[in-house]
């Protein structure tokens, strides 16, 4: 099984942290997080995320990043190995939930179910649709005033 962290902006990753575990209870020894705080230096921040990755206690992990090019994601670089470890950037919830409900498959896949939760949980909805629009009442007199 593998292990997930997230490096951010605070308070991001505590945030996003708390919404995977609102819907993952039991997820809660696999999915660290790591709030980068605007003064710490990005030593002490690469000390703090080291100390995390070990605490999650698993042979694998995720590391997962805000912003490319920003402080979590320059730590989080120095943090994984590319083999125990791998990183992506762009760190979204549905990224985040599709990667806690595929943790147990092998590094590799997971980066890729990670990559396309994220990809895929990135949609335009249309406010006109059918789909999108409350159901009326059936006791509703005017049931036809959708077709003038």
């Amino acid at each position: 099984m593998n292990g997930i962290l997230i490096v951010a902006h605070a308070p991001l990753a505590s945030a996003l942290r708390s919404c995977v575990l609102h819907v993952f209870p039991d997820s809660a020894e696999a999915v660290a997080a790591l709030d980068v705080q605007p003064n710490t230096p990005p030593e002490e921040t690469l000390a703090q995320a080291r100390i995390l990755m070990q605490g999650l206690g698993t042979p694998g992990a995720l590391v997962v990043a805000d912003v490319f090019g920003a402080t979590p994601c320059n730590v989080a670089q120095k943090l994984v190995d590319g083999v125990r470890s791998k990183l992506i950037t762009g760190v979204n919830l549905p990224m985040l939930l599709r990667t806690v409900s595929y943790r147990h498959e092998s590094l590799d896949a997971l980066v890729a179910r990670a990559m396309s939760g994220a990809t895929q949980g990135v949609i335009q909805v249309a406010i006109t649709a059918p789909q999108n629009q409350a159901r009326r009442a059936t006791h509703d007199q005017d049931h036809r005033d959708h077709q003038q």
